[in-house]
């Protein structure tokens, strides 16, 4: 199982971000670590305020969890969209997949359907809890478990930072966590449907996502910091 000393860590953080950085908000992809983290946001910290981004082209597993994970949890998720015309605006330049043609395309996708709603997601919190850890991928290494973000001018908490891909697991069976179905497919890590297979045994956990590219360049955008740097809007509408 996760340690004790683990859970009441990340739960210490939780309370701390409740308490000290409110209005705070997380995030949720509806991943694995993102179920562990909503499932202690409810039991220790419920004042936390929890969203999570309908890309328009997610998985039906994913949907299905999400309507399961708000019975369980007895309370909504807030959803944000895209915004249709930015979408149409994209498809129309692009095409409807587009983003598999470049790593330019692909990561203005991500900018329509992904970071502008997260940006009206983080509107007016000054704390932003997400449930990234640093083994999942190498872009993510070097991640802390508190800090400043100055793209979006508040505290950035990442609380299972140095969980390992078992205690996540062990946390789920121990307190019966709902989580994808797809994850007993071999999906490991699942976001949009298109951009999303199945991993090989032995394969990294986020090889599955946006498998086409290396695996530095493997971030949608929400994560990354786009201060000095033109976001990649010019893939979703003509020159």
């Amino acid at each position: 199982m996760a340690s004790r000393e683990r859970i009441a860590h990340t739960a210490a953080l939780l309370i701390d971000a409740a308490a000290a950085h409110a209005p705070a908000v997380f995030t949720t992809s509806l991943g694995l670590e993102d179920m562990v983290l909503a499932d202690l946001i409810v039991r220790h910290a419920p004042q936390i305020h929890i969203a999570t981004l309908d890309t328009g082209r997610l998985p039906a597993e994913t949907y299905e969890l999400l309507a399961r994970a708000e019975r369980h949890f007895k309370r909504r998720i807030e959803v944000f969209f895209p915004q249709a015309a930015a979408v149409e605006q994209y498809v129309r330049y692009n095409g409807i997949n587009g983003f598999f043609e470049s790593v330019t395309q692909r990561k203005g996708c991500c900018e329509v359907r992904k970071v502008e709603p997260l940006g009206r997601a983080l509107a007016g919190k000054k704390a932003w809890i997400t449930g990234m850890r640093r083994e999942q991928a190498t872009t993510r290494a070097g991640l802390a478990e508190q800090a400043w973000d100055e793209d979006h001018q508040l505290t950035k908490i990442n609380p299972l930072i140095d969980w390992s891909l078992d205690e996540v697991w062990n946390y789920v069976r121990e307190f019966e966590v709902p989580y994808n179905a797809l994850h007993d497919q071999g999906y490991p890590s699942i976001g949009c449907a298109p951009c999303t297979r199945a991993i090989e045994p032995g394969e990294d956990v986020r090889a599955g996502r946006w498998w086409w590219e290396s695996p530095e360049q493997k971030e949608c955008g929400l994560h990354v910091s786009n201060l000095g740097a033109q976001r990649s809007r010019a893939a979703s509408s003509p020159a």
